[in-house]
Protein backbone atom coordinates (compact mmCIF):
# COMPACT_ATOMS: atom_id res chain seq x y z
CA UNK A 1 0.00 0.00 0.00
CA UNK A 2 1.25 3.40 -1.01
CA UNK A 3 2.01 5.79 1.03
CA UNK A 4 -1.26 7.58 0.14
CA UNK A 5 -3.21 5.04 0.11
CA UNK A 6 -1.71 4.71 4.58
CA UNK A 7 -3.03 8.23 5.60
CA UNK A 8 -6.77 7.94 3.30
CA UNK A 9 -6.98 4.41 5.58
CA UNK A 10 -5.61 6.92 8.93
CA UNK A 11 -8.29 9.51 7.80
CA UNK A 12 -10.88 7.09 7.96
CA UNK A 13 -10.34 5.93 10.95
CA UNK A 14 -9.80 9.23 12.69
CA UNK A 15 -13.19 10.22 10.52
CA UNK A 16 -14.73 7.40 12.29
CA UNK A 17 -13.35 7.62 15.90
CA UNK A 18 -13.63 11.29 16.31
CA UNK A 19 -17.32 10.80 15.66
CA UNK A 20 -17.87 8.20 17.97
CA UNK A 21 -15.77 10.84 20.67
CA UNK A 22 -18.61 13.31 19.80
CA UNK A 23 -21.31 11.06 20.06
CA UNK A 24 -20.04 10.08 23.61
CA UNK A 25 -19.31 13.67 25.44
CA UNK A 26 -22.99 14.05 23.76
CA UNK A 27 -24.43 11.51 25.48
CA UNK A 28 -22.22 11.97 28.65
CA UNK A 29 -23.09 15.42 29.04
CA UNK A 30 -26.72 14.39 28.09
CA UNK A 31 -27.07 12.23 31.15
CA UNK A 32 -25.70 14.84 33.31
CA UNK A 33 -28.14 17.02 32.20
CA UNK A 34 -30.60 14.20 32.48
CA UNK A 35 -29.72 13.77 36.40
CA UNK A 36 -29.79 18.19 37.46
CA UNK A 37 -33.25 17.75 35.81
CA UNK A 38 -34.21 14.87 38.07
CA UNK A 39 -32.62 16.20 40.69
CA UNK A 40 -34.74 19.71 40.45
CA UNK A 41 -37.84 17.82 40.56
CA UNK A 42 -36.57 16.03 44.10
CA UNK A 43 -35.35 19.71 45.35
CA UNK A 44 -38.57 21.21 44.59
CA UNK A 45 -40.28 18.60 46.38
CA UNK A 46 -37.94 19.47 49.11
CA UNK A 47 -38.91 22.79 49.38
CA UNK A 48 -42.82 21.91 49.53
CA UNK A 49 -42.07 19.58 52.17
CA UNK A 50 -39.76 21.49 54.69
CA UNK A 51 -42.34 23.19 56.97
CA UNK A 52 -44.01 19.83 56.77
CA UNK A 53 -40.74 17.83 57.83
CA UNK A 54 -41.40 16.86 61.04
CA UNK A 55 -37.85 17.13 62.46
CA UNK A 56 -39.31 18.57 66.19
CA UNK A 57 -41.68 15.60 66.48
CA UNK A 58 -38.68 13.46 65.40
CA UNK A 59 -36.28 14.72 67.69
CA UNK A 60 -39.41 14.18 70.74
CA UNK A 61 -40.55 11.06 69.53
CA UNK A 62 -39.09 7.82 72.16
CA UNK A 63 -39.50 6.09 69.16
CA UNK A 64 -36.91 7.57 67.18
CA UNK A 65 -33.70 5.22 66.93
CA UNK A 66 -30.32 6.11 68.73
CA UNK A 67 -27.24 6.35 66.12
CA UNK A 68 -23.61 5.94 66.89
CA UNK A 69 -21.70 8.49 64.78
CA UNK A 70 -18.56 6.72 64.18
CA UNK A 71 -15.35 9.04 63.09
CA UNK A 72 -12.09 7.48 61.77
CA UNK A 73 -9.17 9.72 62.83
CA UNK A 74 -5.20 8.89 61.49
CA UNK A 75 -2.75 11.91 62.12
CA UNK A 76 -6.21 14.47 62.51
CA UNK A 77 -4.48 17.19 65.22
CA UNK A 78 -5.29 19.97 63.17
CA UNK A 79 -9.15 19.74 63.56
CA UNK A 80 -9.73 16.97 65.03
CA UNK A 81 -11.33 18.75 68.95
CA UNK A 82 -14.12 21.25 66.58
CA UNK A 83 -15.00 18.56 64.57
CA UNK A 84 -15.68 16.38 67.59
CA UNK A 85 -16.88 19.27 69.24
CA UNK A 86 -19.40 20.17 66.38
CA UNK A 87 -20.84 16.22 66.56
CA UNK A 88 -21.35 16.47 70.14
CA UNK A 89 -23.39 19.60 69.91
CA UNK A 90 -25.93 17.80 67.41
CA UNK A 91 -29.21 18.04 67.55
CA UNK A 92 -30.64 14.55 68.13
CA UNK A 93 -32.34 12.86 71.23
CA UNK A 94 -29.84 10.30 71.34
CA UNK A 95 -26.83 9.17 69.90
CA UNK A 96 -22.94 8.75 70.97
CA UNK A 97 -19.75 9.60 69.30
CA UNK A 98 -17.04 6.85 68.69
CA UNK A 99 -13.92 8.10 67.64
CA UNK A 100 -11.33 5.60 66.25
CA UNK A 101 -7.30 6.63 66.59
CA UNK A 102 -6.08 4.41 64.41
CA UNK A 103 -2.84 4.76 65.34
CA UNK A 104 -2.07 8.06 64.82
CA UNK A 105 1.21 9.30 65.43
CA UNK A 106 0.93 13.20 65.68
CA UNK A 107 -1.21 14.81 68.74
CA UNK A 108 -4.42 13.73 67.84
CA UNK A 109 -5.56 11.59 70.64
CA UNK A 110 -3.54 13.78 73.27
CA UNK A 111 -5.57 17.14 72.37
CA UNK A 112 -9.09 14.74 72.46
CA UNK A 113 -7.34 13.66 75.81
CA UNK A 114 -6.57 17.31 77.06
CA UNK A 115 -10.11 18.74 75.77
CA UNK A 116 -12.36 16.24 77.18
CA UNK A 117 -10.62 15.06 79.78
CA UNK A 118 -10.25 11.42 79.12
CA UNK A 119 -9.66 8.24 81.20
CA UNK A 120 -9.15 4.60 80.26
CA UNK A 121 -12.30 2.15 81.21
CA UNK A 122 -12.16 -1.65 80.87
CA UNK A 123 -14.34 -2.11 78.11
CA UNK A 124 -14.15 -4.55 75.51
CA UNK A 125 -14.86 -4.47 72.10
CA UNK A 126 -17.26 -7.70 70.81
CA UNK A 127 -15.78 -8.79 67.36
CA UNK A 128 -19.07 -9.09 65.28
CA UNK A 129 -17.52 -7.30 62.36
CA UNK A 130 -13.94 -9.65 61.68
CA UNK A 131 -11.14 -6.36 61.92
CA UNK A 132 -7.32 -6.56 61.83
CA UNK A 133 -6.06 -3.63 63.97
CA UNK A 134 -5.57 -4.61 67.63
CA UNK A 135 -7.44 -2.57 70.02
CA UNK A 136 -5.11 -1.07 72.72
CA UNK A 137 -7.27 1.14 75.30
CA UNK A 138 -10.96 2.64 75.17
CA UNK A 139 -11.06 6.28 76.73
CA UNK A 140 -14.50 8.22 77.93
CA UNK A 141 -14.59 11.80 79.68
CA UNK A 142 -13.79 11.76 83.65
CA UNK A 143 -16.93 14.01 84.57
CA UNK A 144 -18.28 15.70 81.49
CA UNK A 145 -21.48 14.67 80.27
CA UNK A 146 -20.51 14.35 76.86
CA UNK A 147 -21.62 10.87 75.10
CA UNK A 148 -18.33 10.18 73.61
CA UNK A 149 -15.89 6.74 73.05
CA UNK A 150 -12.62 7.08 72.49
CA UNK A 151 -10.86 3.88 70.88
CA UNK A 152 -7.60 3.87 70.12
CA UNK A 153 -6.10 1.08 68.11
CA UNK A 154 -3.07 -0.18 66.07
CA UNK A 155 -2.99 1.51 62.60
CA UNK A 156 -4.56 -1.03 59.78
CA UNK A 157 -6.62 1.23 57.68
CA UNK A 158 -9.66 3.49 57.19
CA UNK A 159 -11.83 0.44 56.58
CA UNK A 160 -10.82 -1.35 59.71
CA UNK A 161 -10.67 1.55 61.73
CA UNK A 162 -14.65 2.17 60.94
CA UNK A 163 -15.14 -1.75 61.52
CA UNK A 164 -13.76 -1.25 65.26
CA UNK A 165 -16.46 1.56 65.25
CA UNK A 166 -19.32 -0.53 64.13
CA UNK A 167 -18.38 -2.98 66.50
CA UNK A 168 -17.93 -0.66 69.82
CA UNK A 169 -21.34 1.15 68.74
CA UNK A 170 -24.27 0.41 70.77
CA UNK A 171 -27.03 2.20 68.36
CA UNK A 172 -29.35 0.58 65.92
CA UNK A 173 -27.57 3.26 63.05
CA UNK A 174 -24.69 3.72 62.56
CA UNK A 175 -23.50 7.05 61.13
CA UNK A 176 -19.92 7.16 59.14
CA UNK A 177 -18.51 10.83 59.76
CA UNK A 178 -14.81 11.73 58.31
CA UNK A 179 -12.44 13.07 61.16
CA UNK A 180 -12.45 16.46 59.20
CA UNK A 181 -16.18 16.91 58.52
CA UNK A 182 -18.11 19.43 60.42
CA UNK A 183 -21.76 18.62 60.29
CA UNK A 184 -24.69 21.04 60.47
CA UNK A 185 -26.96 21.19 64.00
CA UNK A 186 -29.48 19.66 61.93
CA UNK A 187 -27.55 16.83 60.49
CA UNK A 188 -28.53 13.76 62.28
CA UNK A 189 -32.39 14.53 61.99
CA UNK A 190 -32.12 15.47 58.85
CA UNK A 191 -30.67 11.89 57.22
CA UNK A 192 -32.44 9.47 59.99
CA UNK A 193 -35.29 11.26 58.90
CA UNK A 194 -35.88 8.17 55.46
CA UNK A 195 -36.20 6.01 58.16
CA UNK A 196 -38.21 7.19 60.61
CA UNK A 197 -40.37 7.53 57.50
CA UNK A 198 -39.35 4.08 56.25
CA UNK A 199 -38.26 1.95 58.91
CA UNK A 200 -38.28 -1.53 57.04
CA UNK A 201 -37.02 -0.74 54.19
CA UNK A 202 -34.90 1.99 54.48
CA UNK A 203 -31.39 0.60 55.15
CA UNK A 204 -28.77 3.08 53.88
CA UNK A 205 -28.82 7.52 53.66
CA UNK A 206 -26.26 9.55 52.03
CA UNK A 207 -25.79 13.27 53.18
CA UNK A 208 -24.26 16.05 51.33
CA UNK A 209 -20.94 16.97 51.41
CA UNK A 210 -19.67 20.08 51.19
CA UNK A 211 -16.36 22.50 50.70
CA UNK A 212 -15.58 24.26 53.93
CA UNK A 213 -12.50 25.82 52.66
CA UNK A 214 -12.58 29.52 53.38
CA UNK A 215 -16.38 29.89 55.35
CA UNK A 216 -16.13 30.88 58.68
CA UNK A 217 -16.36 28.69 61.70
CA UNK A 218 -17.09 28.87 65.20
CA UNK A 219 -17.14 26.54 67.97
CA UNK A 220 -17.24 23.69 65.22
CA UNK A 221 -20.08 25.44 63.63
CA UNK A 222 -20.06 26.86 60.07
CA UNK A 223 -21.46 30.60 60.68
CA UNK A 224 -20.66 31.68 57.02
CA UNK A 225 -20.69 30.21 53.88
CA UNK A 226 -17.89 31.79 51.70
CA UNK A 227 -16.12 30.79 48.36
CA UNK A 228 -12.25 29.62 49.20
CA UNK A 229 -9.50 31.85 48.09
CA UNK A 230 -7.72 29.63 45.47
CA UNK A 231 -8.90 28.77 42.48
CA UNK A 232 -8.34 24.91 42.69
CA UNK A 233 -10.84 24.60 45.62
CA UNK A 234 -13.00 26.66 43.92
CA UNK A 235 -13.34 24.92 41.13
CA UNK A 236 -14.04 21.86 43.68
CA UNK A 237 -16.63 23.80 44.93
CA UNK A 238 -18.64 23.54 41.65
CA UNK A 239 -17.32 19.44 41.26
CA UNK A 240 -19.14 18.80 44.35
CA UNK A 241 -22.68 20.40 43.72
CA UNK A 242 -23.14 18.91 40.46
CA UNK A 243 -21.55 15.54 40.96
CA UNK A 244 -21.87 14.96 44.87
CA UNK A 245 -25.15 16.79 45.38
CA UNK A 246 -27.51 17.03 42.18
CA UNK A 247 -26.03 13.89 40.83
CA UNK A 248 -26.68 11.56 43.71
CA UNK A 249 -30.24 13.08 44.46
CA UNK A 250 -30.96 12.27 40.56
CA UNK A 251 -29.64 8.44 41.22
CA UNK A 252 -31.44 7.86 44.25
CA UNK A 253 -34.46 9.14 42.82
CA UNK A 254 -33.97 6.31 39.98
CA UNK A 255 -33.35 4.05 42.74
CA UNK A 256 -30.18 3.68 41.32
CA UNK A 257 -27.87 5.10 43.96
CA UNK A 258 -24.41 3.44 44.18
CA UNK A 259 -22.44 6.30 46.36
CA UNK A 260 -22.76 7.19 49.57
CA UNK A 261 -19.56 9.37 50.89
CA UNK A 262 -17.58 8.26 53.52
CA UNK A 263 -17.54 11.28 54.81
CA UNK A 264 -21.52 11.38 55.95
CA UNK A 265 -23.51 8.25 55.54
CA UNK A 266 -25.59 6.81 58.10
CA UNK A 267 -26.04 2.84 57.79
CA UNK A 268 -28.53 0.51 59.80
CA UNK A 269 -26.45 -1.58 61.85
CA UNK A 270 -27.29 -5.34 61.61
CA UNK A 271 -27.43 -5.00 57.87
CA UNK A 272 -23.16 -3.57 58.69
CA UNK A 273 -23.30 -6.65 60.56
CA UNK A 274 -25.07 -9.38 57.94
CA UNK A 275 -22.55 -8.09 55.39
CA UNK A 276 -19.18 -7.70 57.57
CA UNK A 277 -18.75 -4.33 57.65
CA UNK A 278 -16.46 -2.48 54.83
CA UNK A 279 -14.06 -4.38 53.03
CA UNK A 280 -10.16 -2.79 54.66
CA UNK A 281 -8.71 -4.27 50.94
CA UNK A 282 -10.83 -1.91 48.68
CA UNK A 283 -9.33 1.79 48.08
CA UNK A 284 -13.18 2.92 47.59
CA UNK A 285 -14.44 1.34 50.57
CA UNK A 286 -17.40 3.57 51.09
CA UNK A 287 -19.03 3.23 47.46
CA UNK A 288 -18.25 -0.74 47.40
CA UNK A 289 -20.26 -1.16 50.82
CA UNK A 290 -22.97 0.43 48.94
CA UNK A 291 -23.08 -1.86 45.96
CA UNK A 292 -22.55 -4.79 48.10
CA UNK A 293 -25.05 -4.28 50.42
CA UNK A 294 -27.29 -3.84 46.37
CA UNK A 295 -26.23 -7.29 46.33
CA UNK A 296 -26.73 -8.86 49.45
CA UNK A 297 -30.16 -7.37 49.15
CA UNK A 298 -31.19 -8.35 45.80
CA UNK A 299 -29.69 -11.69 46.21
CA UNK A 300 -31.69 -12.04 49.21
CA UNK A 301 -35.04 -10.62 47.20
CA UNK A 302 -35.29 -8.28 50.02
CA UNK A 303 -37.50 -4.98 49.72
CA UNK A 304 -34.92 -1.97 50.72
CA UNK A 305 -33.98 1.82 49.70
CA UNK A 306 -30.84 3.19 50.08
CA UNK A 307 -31.32 6.97 49.69
CA UNK A 308 -29.66 10.43 49.38
CA UNK A 309 -30.92 13.30 51.00
CA UNK A 310 -30.10 16.49 49.72
CA UNK A 311 -30.12 18.98 52.84
CA UNK A 312 -28.34 17.33 55.88
CA UNK A 313 -24.85 18.78 55.26
CA UNK A 314 -21.24 17.86 56.28
CA UNK A 315 -18.57 20.11 55.47
CA UNK A 316 -14.97 19.29 54.92
CA UNK A 317 -11.80 20.43 54.05
CA UNK A 318 -10.71 20.18 50.22
CA UNK A 319 -7.35 19.35 48.97
CA UNK A 320 -5.78 22.99 47.77
CA UNK A 321 -2.59 21.88 46.52
CA UNK A 322 -2.36 20.01 43.33
CA UNK A 323 -0.32 17.15 44.71
CA UNK A 324 -2.53 16.36 46.91
CA UNK A 325 -5.36 16.84 44.29
CA UNK A 326 -3.63 14.39 42.45
CA UNK A 327 -3.38 11.84 45.07
CA UNK A 328 -7.02 12.08 45.90
CA UNK A 329 -8.52 11.62 42.37
CA UNK A 330 -5.74 8.44 41.76
CA UNK A 331 -7.04 6.96 44.71
CA UNK A 332 -10.95 7.68 43.64
CA UNK A 333 -10.46 6.03 40.45
CA UNK A 334 -8.79 3.13 41.50
CA UNK A 335 -11.35 2.62 44.04
CA UNK A 336 -14.06 2.86 41.18
CA UNK A 337 -12.01 0.55 38.99
CA UNK A 338 -11.74 -2.12 41.80
CA UNK A 339 -15.45 -2.19 42.64
CA UNK A 340 -16.59 -2.81 38.91
CA UNK A 341 -13.67 -5.55 38.66
CA UNK A 342 -14.95 -7.10 42.02
CA UNK A 343 -18.48 -7.03 41.09
CA UNK A 344 -18.26 -7.45 37.41
CA UNK A 345 -20.60 -9.87 37.39
CA UNK A 346 -23.53 -7.73 38.38
CA UNK A 347 -22.57 -5.14 35.34
CA UNK A 348 -25.78 -6.14 32.66
CA UNK A 349 -27.10 -8.96 35.35
CA UNK A 350 -30.89 -8.55 35.44
CA UNK A 351 -30.87 -10.39 38.84
CA UNK A 352 -29.83 -7.00 40.86
CA UNK A 353 -32.65 -4.44 38.66
CA UNK A 354 -31.54 -1.32 37.47
CA UNK A 355 -28.56 -1.28 39.68
CA UNK A 356 -27.34 -4.24 37.21
CA UNK A 357 -29.01 -3.33 34.04
CA UNK A 358 -28.66 0.89 34.43
CA UNK A 359 -26.61 2.05 37.32
CA UNK A 360 -23.61 -0.17 36.95
CA UNK A 361 -23.04 -0.14 33.42
CA UNK A 362 -23.40 3.61 33.30
CA UNK A 363 -20.70 4.04 35.84
CA UNK A 364 -18.61 1.70 33.78
CA UNK A 365 -18.88 3.77 30.44
CA UNK A 366 -19.39 6.97 31.91
CA UNK A 367 -17.49 7.06 34.70
CA UNK A 368 -14.60 4.74 34.38
CA UNK A 369 -13.84 5.46 30.64
CA UNK A 370 -14.89 9.11 30.65
CA UNK A 371 -11.01 10.45 31.83
CA UNK A 372 -9.56 7.81 29.20
CA UNK A 373 -12.25 8.84 26.28
CA UNK A 374 -11.47 12.46 27.28
CA UNK A 375 -7.59 12.38 26.79
CA UNK A 376 -8.37 10.43 23.60
CA UNK A 377 -10.64 13.79 22.60
CA UNK A 378 -7.69 16.18 23.19
CA UNK A 379 -5.24 13.67 20.88
CA UNK A 380 -7.52 12.29 18.11
CA UNK A 381 -9.72 15.30 17.18
CA UNK A 382 -6.47 17.76 16.70
CA UNK A 383 -4.81 15.13 14.75
CA UNK A 384 -7.67 14.24 13.19
CA UNK A 385 -7.95 17.81 11.51
CA UNK A 386 -4.36 18.06 11.28
CA UNK A 387 -4.39 15.36 8.64
CA UNK A 388 -7.55 16.39 6.97
CA UNK A 389 -9.50 13.92 8.81
CA UNK A 390 -12.19 16.25 10.34
CA UNK A 391 -12.85 19.96 9.17
CA UNK A 392 -13.31 23.28 11.19
CA UNK A 393 -16.86 22.53 11.48
CA UNK A 394 -16.39 19.68 13.03
CA UNK A 395 -13.50 20.60 15.37
CA UNK A 396 -16.15 23.74 16.30
CA UNK A 397 -18.89 21.47 17.19
CA UNK A 398 -16.82 18.98 18.95
CA UNK A 399 -15.42 21.96 21.10
CA UNK A 400 -19.08 23.24 22.19
CA UNK A 401 -20.69 19.31 22.83
CA UNK A 402 -17.29 18.68 24.83
CA UNK A 403 -17.00 21.97 26.72
CA UNK A 404 -19.53 24.18 25.94
CA UNK A 405 -21.81 21.97 26.80
CA UNK A 406 -20.37 21.21 29.99
CA UNK A 407 -20.00 24.74 30.90
CA UNK A 408 -23.80 25.07 30.80
CA UNK A 409 -24.33 22.00 32.64
CA UNK A 410 -22.23 23.61 35.52
CA UNK A 411 -24.38 26.47 35.38
CA UNK A 412 -27.43 25.36 35.67
CA UNK A 413 -26.64 23.13 38.26
CA UNK A 414 -25.24 26.16 40.47
CA UNK A 415 -28.54 28.21 39.65
CA UNK A 416 -30.52 25.22 40.36
CA UNK A 417 -28.44 24.40 43.90
CA UNK A 418 -28.59 27.95 44.84
CA UNK A 419 -32.14 28.93 43.87
CA UNK A 420 -33.15 25.76 46.28
CA UNK A 421 -30.86 26.53 49.07
CA UNK A 422 -29.49 29.89 48.75
CA UNK A 423 -25.68 29.16 50.70
CA UNK A 424 -23.79 32.07 49.61
CA UNK A 425 -25.10 35.59 50.68
CA UNK A 426 -22.18 37.81 49.07
CA UNK A 427 -22.56 38.13 45.37
CA UNK A 428 -18.38 37.89 45.27
CA UNK A 429 -18.77 34.50 46.07
CA UNK A 430 -21.47 33.86 43.40
CA UNK A 431 -19.76 35.49 40.62
CA UNK A 432 -16.48 32.86 42.08
CA UNK A 433 -18.74 29.96 41.42
CA UNK A 434 -20.13 31.20 38.03
CA UNK A 435 -15.97 32.06 36.81
CA UNK A 436 -14.98 28.27 38.42
CA UNK A 437 -17.78 26.69 36.62
CA UNK A 438 -16.24 27.96 33.35
CA UNK A 439 -12.81 27.01 34.29
CA UNK A 440 -12.82 23.94 35.36
CA UNK A 441 -13.13 22.89 31.66
CA UNK A 442 -10.08 24.98 30.76
CA UNK A 443 -6.84 22.45 32.25
CA UNK A 444 -8.35 21.65 35.91
CA UNK A 445 -10.83 18.25 34.08
CA UNK A 446 -8.09 17.34 31.65
CA UNK A 447 -5.51 17.35 34.46
CA UNK A 448 -8.07 15.07 36.63
CA UNK A 449 -8.88 13.26 33.44
CA UNK A 450 -4.98 12.44 33.68
CA UNK A 451 -5.04 11.51 37.50
CA UNK A 452 -7.73 9.47 36.77
CA UNK A 453 -6.05 6.93 34.37
CA UNK A 454 -3.17 6.88 36.47
CA UNK A 455 -5.63 5.76 39.16
CA UNK A 456 -7.20 3.09 37.16
CA UNK A 457 -3.40 2.22 35.08
CA UNK A 458 -1.99 1.19 38.95
CA UNK A 459 -5.41 -0.84 39.29
CA UNK A 460 -5.01 -2.67 36.87
CA UNK A 461 -0.98 -3.49 37.20
CA UNK A 462 -2.14 -4.34 40.94
CA UNK A 463 0.19 -1.65 42.18
CA UNK A 464 0.43 -1.25 45.87
CA UNK A 465 -1.10 1.29 46.66
CA UNK A 466 -0.05 4.61 49.16
CA UNK A 467 -2.48 6.75 50.26
CA UNK A 468 -0.16 9.84 50.27
CA UNK A 469 -0.82 12.66 52.92
CA UNK A 470 -3.58 15.08 53.14
CA UNK A 471 -2.08 18.44 55.07
CA UNK A 472 -4.76 19.75 56.98
CA UNK A 473 -4.65 24.06 57.17
CA UNK A 474 -7.69 23.75 59.86
CA UNK A 475 -11.03 25.26 59.09
CA UNK A 476 -11.72 29.02 59.19
CA UNK A 477 -11.78 31.37 62.12
CA UNK A 478 -14.96 34.29 62.57
CA UNK A 479 -16.32 35.73 59.45
CA UNK A 480 -14.09 39.18 58.53
CA UNK A 481 -14.87 42.38 57.37
CA UNK A 482 -13.61 41.09 53.60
Amino acid sequence: MTTDGVLDVVRDVLRVTDGVILGYFLLINTSYLILIALATVEFARHVRRAPLAGFEETYRSPLTQAISVVVPAYNEEVGIVESVQAMLALRYPAFEVVVVDDGSTDATFERLAAEFDLVEVPRVIPDAVPTRGAVRSVHVPRLRPEPLVVVRKENSGRADALNVGINAARSPLVCMVDADSLLDPQSLLSVAKPFVDDPLRVVAAGGVVRIANGSSVVAGRIVETRMPRGWLPRIQVVEYLRAFLLGRTGWSRLSGLLVISGAFGLFRRDVLLEVGGLDPDSIGEDAELVVRLHQHLRRARRDYRIVFVAEPVSWTEAPSTRSVLASQRRRWHRGLSEIMTKHRRMIGNPRYGRIGLVALPYYLVFELLAPLVELAGLVLVPLGFALGAVDFGFAWRFVLVAYGYAMLINLVALAVEEYTFHRYSRWRDLAAAVAASILENMGYRQLTAVWRVQGAWSALLRRRHEWGVMTRTGFGGPPTSD
